[in-house]
């Protein structure tokens, strides 16, 4: 069976006699658009609400950039979930959808968008075919004209998860990031000014400015605030996607994923994916954040947490992530094409070579266009820092 098996999930009808779409459309029926659209941005800098797809920039200044742009504008949604371990966008469109059309529709009317591009990985058929007909729905309701959003299928690059990859992809290019600046914001799809969301962000904005900015500013862990979705996988009992307080740590993360599995004892994890590297079970108490993570040499990106026990090896884990970002690059530039495909080579030794990979790391970091070849390194220099005995 090739067909894809479409979960229950919320549709149109149920969404709205639960009081879906009704922000949207007072949004729409406000006189004053301009001092509704402070309002609505104010309250999603109170609520200090970022961007969820890894960058972390402040949701409601994104917007203003954009729509101090000249018109026309564009929105474009990136659900192009493709690093490993990370599948909390899946989780929620599969069941609530509408919750994030809506916050794609007023994030449209806030920077007053020509038109909606939703940009989905090939691998969620489920996905596409919910997005398609919900879309229809919205359609035959009203509530957007028809084309108004079209939905682009990804056909499998990791690459374009990166904002102007993605751009080049849905304008029917190869996928290749840009070099920056000009920023999306300034010249996006077919060289106008773009809002890029993902997809988990513009859910929270339904949420916000239905709830109020307290559903996130008044949750506090260990001095953070707010909740974050984590995508649990790897040697806990109970792997999927959990929402917790954004301080939570890589312990109370496993806590909430029932702890580890029988016979494996808790050794290392990935906090945001295979571009973030590896920390050791030592390293217990660091809250999982925007801003946490970096003084201690790695990043929580989309909060794809990969747990480990003492049945794996760190160098193993390390190359094989190597091994995907080699795979994964697009060969535009030589840091990242070349020194990916270096890098695998000297992981296969015995004992590495350091003081060359050291240096190889630093001049992939330094001269790779886009995040890919920038982050590459990071398993590299984690577990060289980490697990020195495994190397």
């Amino acid at each position: 069976d090739t067909h894809a098996h479409v979960p229950d999930y919320e549709g149109f009808d149920a969404y709205r006699a639960a009081g879906g779409y009704a922000t949207l459309t007072d949004l729409r029926a406000t006189p004053n658009a301009d001092a509704e659209f402070e309002r609505v941005q104010q309250t999603l800098l109170d609520a200090g609400l970022r961007g969820l797809g890894g960058a972390g920039f402040p949701s409601g200044r994104k917007w203003g950039f954009v729509r101090a742009e000249p018109g026309p504008r564009y929105l474009a949604v990136n659900g192009d979930e493709g690093e490993p371990g990370t599948f909390k966008d899946r989780y929620y469109l599969e069941r609530t959808p509408h919750l994030f059309l809506e916050g794609m529709l007023i994030a449209a009317w806030a920077v007053e968008a020509a038109r909606c591009f939703i940009y989905m990985r090939d691998e969620y058929p489920a996905v596409l075919e919910i997005l398609a007909t919900e879309i229809a729905a919205l359609e035959s309701a009203g509530v957007i004209e028809p084309g108004y959003v079209e939905l682009r299928r990804g056909a499998g690059a990791y690459i374009c998860g990166e904002e102007s990859a993605m751009i080049e992809s849905i304008e029917g290019k190869r996928g290749l990031p840009r070099h920056r600046p000009p920023f999306v914001a300034q010249v996006g799809i077919f060289n106008r000014p773009t809002l890029v969301n993902n997809i988990e962000t513009l859910l929270w904005v339904t949420r916000i400015l239905r709830e109020g900015p307290e559903i996130l500013n008044t949750v506090e862990h260990n001095g953070r605030k707010g909740l974050r979705s984590y995508s649990v996988s790897g040697r806990v009992k109970t792997p999927g996607v959990y929402l917790l307080p954004a301080g939570s740590t890589i312990t109370d993360i496993i806590a909430a994923a029932g702890g580890m599995r029988e016979g494996h004892v808790f050794k290392a994890y990935q906090p945001g994916g295979p571009s973030s590297g590896l920390l050791p079970a030592s390293m217990n108490d660091i809250p999982l954040d925007f801003d946490t993570l970096q003084p201690h040499g790695t990043f929580i990106g989309s909060a794809a947490v990969v747990v480990l026990s003492d049945h794996d090896r760190a160098r193993d884990a390390a190359l094989n992530m190597l091994r995907f970002f080699e795979d994964e690059s697009c060969g535009q530039c030589t840091p990242c094409r070349v020194g990916c495909e270096k890098a695998v080579k000297l992981m296969q030794a015995d004992t590495w070579d350091q003081p060359l990979l050291t240096e190889l790391c630093t001049a992939m970091a330094d001269a790779s266009i886009c995040g890919l070849g920038q982050a590459a390194p990071n398993p590299i220099r984690l577990t060289m820092k980490h697990f020195a005995d495994e190397i």
